[in-house]
């Protein structure tokens, strides 16, 4: 019995639109950079400003830490689905997600000295090429 095998090593387009395949986890981390470039550039038209990208701890993961212009730190999460099929990008954010950007969020005020600021959590959601931005998503003690 023979068996073929593919030596190209390149992945079949899996539809379309090239934005909307994840092809593995290098194809999503760079779809992901640019929703989150979308998403700074968007917010910083909202006169925000850029304190930190990707912070990173053992219990999770912020994607934009911004300062919001009444002084407030803004933590900031950028999800995109291609449609809204199971309830979309912003309903992807579930009370799991929520608990390790509260962790991480703790972990950023902590190790820079900021655990007395006032901060809020935002998410920036993607559904094909609308954007929705949910102030004040959630709270921390929801979690």
């Amino acid at each position: 019995m023979t068996q073929k095998t593919r030596t190209s090593g390149t992945r079949p387009t899996l539809c379309h639109a090239a934005d909307h395949n994840f092809p593995g986890r290098a194809g999503s981390k760079r779809v992901g950079t640019a929703f989150e470039a979308r998403a700074l550039e968007f917010l910083r038209r909202q006169r925000m400003r850029l304190v930190a990208r990707n912070v990173s701890c053992r219990g999770g993961e912020i994607d934009l830490v911004m300062r919001d212009c009444d002084g407030a730190l803004v933590f900031v999460e950028v999800r995109a689905r291609a449609d809204r099929r199971y309830g979309g990008a912003a309903a992807s954010v579930g009370w799991q997600k929520r608990q390790r950007l509260v962790r991480a969020a703790q972990y950023f005020l902590v190790a820079k000295g900021a655990a007395a600021s006032a901060c809020r959590f935002d998410v920036v959601a993607f559904d094909g090429t609308r954007l929705e931005w949910l102030r004040d998503a959630f709270r921390a003690d929801d979690v």
